[in-house]
């Protein structure tokens, strides 16, 4: 049987934008959160164009180069993206961020409040930092905010650094024809990039020694970086413009974390993520995996759900409940094939303590989930009064 011949439903050309690499298609709209990053980098830096093509399987597609013959038939090569003009005058502000909640990504679970108050934010030129438990969304909220003002953005992970001073600054080198010199970091290129748009992840896993430094950029009264702390080293003024998104995990639970500056904190405008609710939970799960049953998915929801609830208990058996990221790792599973018990047993068991056996955070959690698995072998945990107060708290 001849082999059916495949063209892209999308055509993407790749632009770079900070240390980002964006995707357009040929209506200009921005596609770059579902293609990878090493896909985007790759076409970029070989001159070609990304098709959208159906995968192997039933369902799903695939990004692939596209053959000169389907790009003359297709598409131009001139594929100009659509820039989202933040207006200046004070009545066009107003329209736009009070209008901006169409910009969220369906995939982020948000509130319009504080979706809006996050635009006006960084409209402002605030400095931003988004707060709230491992897994819920806090680095996507600011990676869109990135791509709904479409403005030049570069992104640092400061909690995997391990020197501050040279991914914030720069390096000294040593060459055998020019000698001693210094090379400065791309976070110095960053600052000095009109509207940048600069992501801080991690921040509250950061060395002191990157908030000590980042005292006088975030100040709006000071908004500079030396280079040197010695009289007359180089002093480098941060744009026009420049906006700071940071993410960062407060709370007692976070071990790896650090007591975090009162006097940075007062440097950024607090923007706090929430724990999705189970219905949030449900219709993230179902927009991110069409393909798994519905019915699992509102399972997972609802096991997510039960041991947050469980968590904030008075008197608790869990510690912690069940993140947005782990749920969204379990649905991969299932819709890989896995059953629901053997994704919880790779992706949730793991996270809770078996000290103490029957007794056991990991026992507790066990029998949470084994009550929406379909062998029924599961002890009674909860009575059906439990299961509704618990499933019900959040709605």
């Amino acid at each position: 049987m001849a082999k059916q011949k495949l063209t892209p439903d999308v055509i993407v050309k790749i632009e770079k934008s900070g240390n980002r690499y964006n995707a357009w298609d040929t209506d200009g709209v921005k596609r770059t959160s579902e293609i990878t990053s090493g896909c985007r980098k790759n076409a970029y830096n070989g001159g070609y164009l990304l098709g959208r093509f159906p995968a192997n399987t039933n369902s799903g597609f695939s990004w692939r180069k596209v053959s000169d013959s389907i790009m003359s038939e297709t598409t131009s090569n001139d594929v100009e993206p659509v820039s989202v003009d933040v207006p200046s005058e004070h009545a066009e502000v107003l329209s736009f961020i009070h209008g901006s909640y169409s910009l969220k990504p369906k995939g982020l679970m948000m509130s319009e409040l504080k979706w809006k108050y996050l635009i006006r934010s960084a409209v402002r030129g605030k400095n931003i930092m988004m707060t709230g438990p491992a897994g819920c969304g806090k680095t996507m909220a600011a990676k869109s905010v990135v791509n709904s003002l479409d403005r030049p953005d570069f992104y640092f992970n400061l909690g995997a650094t391990q020197d501050p001073r040279s991914t914030l600054i720069g390096n000294t080198h040593f060459d055998t024809t020019k000698g001693t010199y210094f090379s400065k970091s791309l976070f110095v290129e960053a600052i000095q990039t009109p509207n940048a748009v600069i992501l801080l992840d991690e921040l509250s896993r950061a060395h002191p020694d990157a908030w000590n430094i980042l005292m006088t950029v975030l100040d709006y009264g000071q908004r500079y970086l030396r280079l040197d702390e010695q009289s007359g080293s180089d002093t480098i003024k941060v744009a026009d413009g420049v906006t700071f998104v940071a993410t960062a995990n407060i709370g007692n639970e976070y071990t790896s974390t650090r007591v975090m500056d009162k006097a940075l904190m007062d440097r950024f405008t607090i923007v706090e993520m929430d724990v999705l609710s189970e219905a949030d939970e449900n219709s993230l799960l179902g927009y991110m995996f069409p393909n798994v049953d519905s019915k699992l998915l509102t399972n997972v929801a609802k096991i997510a759900n039960l041991t947050r609830v469980e968590s904030k208990s008075e008197t608790a058996r869990i510690s912690s409940g069940i993140s947005t990221r782990t749920t969204v790792e379990l649905c991969g599973l299932l819709y890989d094939g896995f059953s629901l018990e053997e994704a919880s047993e790779v992706s949730i068991y793991p996270q809770y303590d078996s000290v103490g056996g029957v007794d056991s955070e990991r026992t507790f959690v066990k029998q949470i989930v084994q009550k929406f698995c379909d062998d029924g072998s599961s002890d009674d945990l909860f009575n059906e009064e439990e299961m509704a107060e618990a499933v019900g708290e959040d709605s």
